[in-house]
């Protein structure tokens, strides 16, 4: 349902937004950088089945012959003499069927290394200059995108990237501590994300949606809990959540969200920043938008009011070894930093 929801507000039904929490889409293409790559996915499986089919066709051979072997071990001489020219005849073709399919295998193989090779050409670089530039750095274990405006001013957000439909949008990827690996199956093939060094990749979707992606370099005991989301939205309606992001928080109206405020300053801010507030913490997310977002926690859970103080209380039962710790809070603590988080849109 949450899906669906995530869809209408998008206006579409497209289905990157069906894709779900599995990579259930990633046999399928949603833009030019992945289409040439699922062509060459198709190609290579149908190869590998085909190979497989050869060896299971002749494994079946082999075991038919032994147990006619087998079966007649005290043939008379005549039959010996029949059964050594059949084995003869039956070596010779053998020797020619290696041989021919050695040849075939050789050229399909050499057929397979040019593909790839004429793929990695293909998807090297977008058709026309990016309209967008993004750094994806990864940390264990979630992903912050840093944005630059047109002004030149810059902001982060975690775990999404937004981007306009129909733009090459370049991604320069970067590591905080160990090698991880960036993979929007439905928008690109997967990229390394290297401690000291910078990797570049390029998105593009051809139409509004929400395109799952994940870390796929084993990273650490929660490596499977590293996922982020595209947001491939409509130029203008991108346009507004840019000048939207930039922004700073707001400020926190007076009563609980006040309350919840001076709470989170006391316990988070070393960890987190919340632009407009005296949190500048640079170990976790960047958090002052944090409402606005249709997950939490690098994809494991929604982003409901209820979740976050869930995840704030016993992000060590729901993601073992993160760098989140248990956060113990009074009802009353509980409520009033809901209230404020409930602020950050």
């Amino acid at each position: 349902m949450v899906r669906f929801v995530a869809c209408a507000s998008l206006g579409t039904a497209s289905p990157g937004c069906l894709a779900g929490t599995p990579l259930a889409y990633f046999l399928h293409s949603a833009g030019p950088a992945s289409g040439p790559v699922r062509v060459l996915d198709w190609a290579l499986a149908a190869l590998c089945v085909g190979v497989c089919i050869v060896i299971a066709v002749l494994l079946y051979a082999a075991i038919r012959r032994k147990r006619r072997e087998s079966a007649s071990p005290d043939a008379a001489p005549s039959q010996t003499s029949v059964a050594d020219e059949r084995d003869e005849r039956d070596e010779r073709t053998a020797n020619r069927i290696i041989a021919i399919g050695t040849a075939i295998s050789a050229v399909l193989l050499l057929g397979a290394l040019v593909g790839m090779l004429r793929v990695l050409a293909a998807v090297a670089d977008p058709p026309s200059a990016p309209a967008l530039a993004v750094t994806v750095t990864a940390y264990d274990w979630w992903w912050k995108v840093t944005y630059r405006t047109p002004d030149g001013a810059s902001f982060a957000t975690a775990n999404e990237i937004h981007m306009p439909t129909g733009q090459p949008v370049r991604v320069d990827l970067q590591s905080a501590d160990v090698v991880h690996a960036f993979w929007v199956p439905a928008l690109a093939g997967k990229t390394q994300a290297i401690p000291g060094q910078t990797n570049h990749q390029w998105l593009q979707a051809d139409q509004p949606g929400v395109w799952r992606g994940q870390c796929t370099q084993f990273c650490g005991p929660q490596h499977a809990h590293m996922a982020m989301e595209v947001v491939a939205q409509p130029p203008d309606d991108f346009a507004h959540w840019l000048d939207a992001q930039a922004k700073a928080a707001a400020p926190a109206p007076d009563g609980a969200p006040t309350r919840g405020e001076k709470l989170f300053m006391a316990r988070c801010a070393g960890c987190h920043t919340v632009r407009g507030t005296q949190a500048d913490g640079a170990q976790g997310p960047d958090l002052t938008h944090l409402a606005s977002r249709r997950l939490i926690a690098a994809g494991t859970i929604a982003n409901t009011p209820a979740n976050r103080l869930e995840w704030v209380a016993h992000a060590q039962q729901l993601k073992p070894e993160s760098l989140m710790p248990d956060i113990a809070l009074t009802p009353a603590e509980a409520s009033d930093l809901s209230a404020w988080l409930d602020t950050l849109q």
